[in-house]
């Protein structure tokens, strides 16, 4: 059974292709910690060069997990949480999936092995 993704799978697989990349998670923390910022305050915290964020952030943008807003002459991004949680939803509702067909398969097993070895009478 396969369940479906809310927001549709290309919702959760651009979020889990995003977040696949060290330096865009970095950007998110640093967004999430800053609450907002622009390119060039984010480069300063990163090894990488202004245009590198420019397009990590242009990732993170396509799957919904930052908006750029302009200000002036200035972009700033903030975080835009609504597809990450949708995708932590999923993962959460995966994983109790799995907790439940395992729970199940240490039942089926519990079960052959006291079917197998029944307890002796004293």
């Amino acid at each position: 059974m396969t369940k479906e993704r809310p927001g549709g799978a290309e919702t959760v697989d651009g979020v889990l292709g995003a977040l696949a990349d060290p330096t865009r998670r970095r950007l998110l923390d640093l967004l999430a910690e800053q609450g907002e910022a622009t390119a060039t305050t984010l480069a300063e915290g990163l090894p990488v060069s202004r245009q590198a964020v420019v397009k990590h952030l242009a990732v993170l943008d396509a799957a919904g997990l930052v908006s750029g807003g302009r200000v002036g002459r200035e972009v700033r991004y903030a975080v835009r949480p609504a597809a990450l949680d949708r995708t932590a939803r999923w993962m959460a509702s995966l994983a109790a999936d799995w907790d439940h067909r395992l729970a199940n398969i240490k039942r089926v097993a519990e079960a052959a092995e006291r079917d197998a070895h029944p307890p002796q009478p004293d």
